[in-house]
Parts: structure tokens; C-alpha cells; sequence
């Protein structure tokens, strides 16, 4: 039976800000990413020694999905069985050109085991999965551009099949100096209709 779902909160990175359902909550004049998402941790006390460990598009997907999930109106009961459904562009090629590089370097050849665990763009999946005990479904898709028609389809069948309670998916990229997170949480209440258009109007919301 078809049943209509809602997106409860979103939560974009982008521009030196982050906001939550359009309220800007932090912001900082930085250009740089690493010193802007380093200060963004501080700001909301994040408390996760891994962090610092983790590529520029893991530390983007965690503080993105933390920043939400601490914020939002899902219970402890939903998150447990919260899928993960994240898409990007650039796949996990930031990471990619540092491990590239590493073996470039004949004299010095030395691929570092801490750089190539990154090498895939999932693993940030697994660094939000393990920071807030998701146990569910996880998937990541990767387009030309944010996709909302397959994010609807792929979150509605999670939820219509009842593969998951609540599904936690959208769009983190990070290339070079470009970067942009735009995640929610569809389930069953929300204050927003999950269908496309209204996927893409939060998406393009400033």
C-alpha cells in the first residue's frame, strides 16, 4: 500500500555556513575547508577523537549527519533501524589524487594505509553509521548533479518495503577547494512533504 512520508529536518553545508532547516547555526569568514570544518566540530562540540583522522569527505558527511541528527525531532526508537542513502559527484576522487600521489613518487614510494581506507566514497556511511549506531540499509550513488527523483524512489522503497524506519540520505561532495552537504531524514511525520519538487526547493534553499 503506497503511504506518504515527510522529510522531518535537513541540514546544508556549504559557503563557510551550516544551517538546519534554513537557520543558520554557524558560520565562519574562512575560505579553507580543512579550517572551517576543524572550527565547526569545535563550535558544536562533536567530541569524536576519529574526526581528525577522517578525508574531507568523511569529516563533511559526519559533522553534516551530526549536526542534524542531534538537532532533529527523530526519536532513539527510529534511529536505530535509520538507513543511509548519500550520492555525490565527485565520488571519492579528493582522496583518490592524495593516494595517487603517494605512489607516484618512486624514491619515496610509500601508500599510506590511513589515506587509502578513504578511497571509497561509502566509507563516510561507516563513520556516521558507527558515531550514531545505524544498523540499517546504506547506499552511495554517484551523478553528474543532485539527484532528487532517484533519492525519492530509493527512500520511499526502503521505507515502503520496511527495510528502515527513517532513511538519512542526500547529496556530500568534496573537490578540492568546492565542497556541499545537503542531508534529511524521511519517515513517516515530518514537517515537509517528501516528493521531488520539495526535495529540490530544500536542496536549492539558501
Amino acid at each position: 500500500m503506497k503511504k506518504d512520508y515527510f522529510i522531518q529536518d535537513y541540514c546544508h553545508i556549504k559557503n563557510n555556513s551550516v544551517l538546519i532547516n534554513g537557520t543558520q547555526l554557524f558560520t565562519q569568514e574562512s575560505t579553507d575547508f580543512n579550517a572551517f570544518i576543524k572550527s565547526a566540530y569545535q563550535h558544536f562540540n562533536t567530541d569524536y577523537p576519529k574526526f581528525f583522522k577522517m578525508d574531507r569527505l568523511s569529516k563533511l558527511a559526519f559533522i553534516t549527519a551530526d549536526v542534524l541528527l542531534k538537532n532533529g525531532q527523530h526519536t532513539i526508537e527510529e534511529a536505530q533501524n535509520m538507513a543511509v542513502v548519500l550520492s555525490n559527484r565527485a565520488s571519492s576522487l579528493d582522496t583518490d589524487r592524495k593516494h595517487q600521489e603517494s605512489i607516484n613518487e618512486q624514491d619515496n614510494y610509500y601508500p599510506s594505509p590511513a589515506v587509502f581506507v578513504y578511497t571509497l566514497p561509502n566509507i563516510c556511511i561507516g563513520e556516521i553509521s558507527i558515531r550514531h549506531k545505524l544498523h540499517s540499509e546504506n547506499s552511495f550513488f554517484i551523478f553528474d548533479q543532485f539527484n532528487a527523483d532517484h533519492l525519492w524512489h530509493y527512500s520511499n522503497s526502503l521505507l515502503n518495503t520496511y527495510k528502515a524506519d527513517s532513511v538519512l540520505c542526500g547529496w556530500v561532495d568534496v573537490d578540492q577547494d568546492k565542497y556541499e552537504a545537503f542531508l534529511y531524514v524521511v519517515s513517516s511525520k515530518g514537517s515537509y512533504e517528501h516528493n521531488k519538487e520539495e526535495i529540490t526547493r530544500l536542496y536549492l534553499t539558501k
